[in-house]
């Protein structure tokens, strides 16, 4: 598994040492900080894909955020820094104090967002000491689709950003906005490099796919909230209980007794499956299987025999 790093301005990094401290910058090592910290996120990762393989998907997605929000987050704050000079080593003489406050204020805004860091780097950490694996169909679906969702609306964010700093006239003010987003020089690079059809930047067809995969999960998690809302439903019929179970979102079809070879023909057949673990015939809980279920019922019914 690679790690994924993005840039840190190293130039801003060393403004904002050299207009608040005595001590000269060590090129590099704000690069190194940060990497540090993102490494560790990854042995995190690591350890999860041995022990929670079910979440190890998860688990990277959520490390690579990590990754590029903390290069933002350094970025926003050495050019914060940077913006404006201690009063040790300017002196009190015509200080900046409008600066200053602009600065402090700005600073307020950045705690907060280290300490919204930090707590990512904790949720990612405490996917090992999760009970069970988290899937599409379980009772924290919810909780998934809506991390998914912000992702996919952080990436049009940060392409419709991009193409803006591409934009702009002045080449060298776009490519220092380009790094404090987290881009190296090669990174900016390629984004600059036009395609087949002359175009820089992100796509239009990026943005649009990107888009339609926004609507596409705003409307599945709009869904599977209504669904969650009704609550598990359970409905007696000739054959058997039918139960609508949204916490599992599984249709659940419970017979009293083992059901005749013929029976379970028309129950594989429309895809129901028997599970041990909560003794019933069920499948995905879907519109589909709401309406094949009576196609099922007719079919049964069709039967010389129930066993």
């Amino acid at each position: 598994m690679e790690s994924i790093f993005y840039s840190i301005n190293e130039a801003t990094a060393k403004a904002a040492n050299d207009v608040n401290s005595m001590r000269s910058y060590r090129t590099g090592s704000a690069t190194e900080s940060y990497q540090e910290q993102v490494r560790n996120v990854y042995e995190i990762v690591k350890e999860i894909e041995k022990k929670k393989p079910k979440l190890y998907e998860r688990a990277q997605r959520m490390a690579a955020r990590y990754s590029r929000k903390l290069a933002e987050y350094y970025n926003s704050y050495y050019r914060n820094e940077a913006s404006c000079p201690s009063v040790m080593i300017s002196g009190a003489g015509n200080f900046p104090v409008g600066k200053k406050k602009k600065q402090n204020a700005r600073r307020e805004t950045l705690i907060n967002e280290w300490n919204y860091l930090e707590s990512y780097a904790r949720k990612i950490e405490d996917l090992l000491t999760m009970s069970q694996p988290i899937l599409s169909n379980d009772e924290q679906a919810i909780e998934l689709l809506e991390e998914k969702l912000e992702a996919l609306k952080e990436k049009q964010e940060n392409m419709k950003a991009v193409n803006k700093a591409i934009k702009k006239k002045d080449v060298a003010v776009g490519n220092e906005e380009l790094r404090d987003m987290g881009y190296s020089d090669n990174d900016i690079a390629e984004l600059r490099k036009p395609d087949f059809a002359g175009r820089v930047g992100y796509s239009s067809f990026s943005l649009q796919n990107n888009l339609a995969n926004i609507k596409r999960i705003e409307a599945r998690l709009k869904k599977l909230k209504s669904v969650k809302a009704d609550g598990t439903k359970e409905v007696e019929c000739e054959f058997f209980k039918v139960v609508e179970n949204t916490d599992l979102m599984r249709l659940q079809l419970i017979f009293d007794d083992k059901p005749s070879e013929e029976v379970r023909k028309v129950l594989k057949s429309h895809a129901f499956r028997w599970s041990p673990s909560n003794k019933s015939w069920q499948r995905q809980l879907t519109d589909n299987a709401k309406r094949v279920l009576t196609v099922v019922i007719n079919e049964i019914n069709a039967l010389d025999s129930i066993a």
